[in-house]
């Protein structure tokens, strides 16, 4: 069965429309349409990576539906995306458990680390625009253990700001979501004794409010008071911001704390050729490092039933991990460009493609 791809956002298909009518004499060869879907914290990067793209090939077309995590890994193996964009890599157990009807037969999987960010912590508290929390702290509010903000947890990691007794509302992502996946891994592994559940894209319990979307939780958050949530740093713009406690220190997100935790980390052990999951250390207490960090992936096939999809999916993916556009993704959306080691990783990944 394919699963049918969602309405492209109108801003991609106006760029798209946009590259080709340039006609720009690139002196490219490369035309057809490549259709991929999934994670919405890339869909900033997105936009300049198709324009950027569409630029260098004007008879090619992308076209990006950003549907969320589980759906655009859903609509890869269902063969309803020629490549997803993911919040986290495919799990061993689901690789081996799926035909990716994207893929020809027998094909293994690219996982490309292409989009780096922090996650952030946000928050709506009049007269407040910074906070700083450990991970203990952060977790036992999600958990709905804390519900006032003048909670002595809260105020003694936050001497001399004037905390309300206004109720707490944590805000999480209603759909399966890989920002919640590595919101929760985080919690899960640097604060276990006040976060017990197992991490997962599906929030696990009901409790505070529920959101659609990275769009929905801003919305959520915005139009609140005491709301707390996480969001991709792309969307925290405008909103109060919580520094994580590494350490000895409070660290605030940047794409170069973000850069940091992701260098230090290896590829998973049991990988295929072209797989990069990466494995990352929540626990670390380095200095300037920023460990609630997600790592979105470009996810396709090493061999496509159909070789013209397939020359423009690695030429796609080549743009991406280029120098260029993780710099003008870093510009637009706030992401940490990919190391010259991992880009290395990367080329030699995206040369599988066939």
């Amino acid at each position: 069965m394919r699963v049918p791809i969602a309405a492209v956002a109108a801003t991609l298909l106006l760029t798209s429309c946009a590259a080709n009518e340039l006609n720009l004499p690139t002196g490219s060869t490369l035309s057809g349409t490549v259709v991929g879907g999934g994670a919405s914290s890339q869909q900033a990067a997105q936009e300049t990576w198709v324009a950027g793209f569409q630029s260098d090939h004007p008879n090619s077309n992308v076209e990006y539906d950003p549907a969320g995590s589980g759906a655009g890994r859903d609509m890869f193996i269902a063969g309803g995306a020629t490549f997803a964009g993911s919040d986290r890599a495919f799990h061993a157990d689901e690789i081996e458990a799926s035909d990716f009807e994207a893929c020809a037969p027998g094909s293994s999987i690219i996982e490309l680390p292409a989009y780096i960010a922090p996650i952030v912590v946000v928050f709506v508290l009049d007269g407040i625009t910074s906070l700083d929390l450990d991970a203990d702290t952060i977790a036992r509010i999600f958990a709905g253990d804390i519900t006032t903000w003048n909670d002595p947890a809260i105020a003694e990691q936050n001497p001399g700001v004037t905390l309300p007794e206004t109720r707490v509302t944590p805000v999480h992502r209603s759909d399966e979501s890989g920002t919640t996946e590595n919101f929760t891994e985080y919690l899960a592994e640097a604060a276990p004794d006040a976060w017990p559940y197992e991490p997962d894209g599906v929030w696990p319990f009901n409790g505070g409010e529920a959101a659609q979307g990275t769009s929905g939780v801003v919305d959520t958050v915005r139009n609140g008071t005491g709301t707390i949530a996480y969001v991709d740093a792309s969307r925290a713009e405008g909103l109060g911001l919580v520094s994580v406690k590494v350490g000895d220190e409070y660290v605030p997100y940047s794409a170069r704390a973000a850069a940091a935790i992701v260098d230090a980390s290896p590829v998973e052990p049991g990988r295929q050729p072209g797989d990069l999951a990466i494995e990352l250390d929540r626990t670390s207490t380095e200095a300037g490092v920023y460990p609630v960090v997600l790592i979105s992936y470009l996810i396709g096939c090493a061999e496509y039933p159909d070789a013209a999809q397939g020359e423009l999916v690695r030429e796609y993916f080549s743009y991406v991990i280029s120098e260029e556009a993780q710099q003008r993704a870093a510009e637009f959306a706030g992401s940490a460009p990919i190391s010259a080691e991992l880009r290395t990783q990367a080329e030699e990944a995206v040369a599988l493609i066939r």
